[in-house]
């Protein structure tokens, strides 16, 4: 399995947390499914960047009680995580159009 660059576990929990509030192991759920299982994002990955969040002030955290009765904490995103996703991806989508760039030239 390949490390994520830095960076991409942060900007997928915030595109996620745009369309609903989840709790971590959702979170871990939805990024499998969403990537066909290419992506298998561990907990002790995911908890740590949901704290890098958290202290930056891109998400808030609540608890809440689960469809399965127990106490999750779950996220949302904050109006500046909504900000800052904006221009994550613009400048994401820079850097992959490039690297696209540089991988379909000929005979290189």
């Amino acid at each position: 399995a390949r490390d994520l660059f830095p960076g991409a576990l942060e900007l997928m929990v915030l595109r996620l947390l745009k369309r609903d509030p989840l709790h971590g192991y959702a979170l871990v759920q939805r990024i499998r499914q969403a990537s066909n299982d290419l992506l298998q994002i561990e907990e002790g990955s995911l908890y740590p960047a949901l704290q890098r969040l958290l202290k930056a002030g891109l998400v808030e955290a609540e608890w809440r009680t689960s469809a399965t009765n127990r106490r999750v904490r779950t996220y949302h995103l904050t109006k500046e995580g909504a900000k800052h996703l904006t221009r994550e991806v613009s400048s994401f989508e820079r850097m992959l159009e490039g690297i696209t760039r540089v991988l379909s030239l000929e005979g290189a």
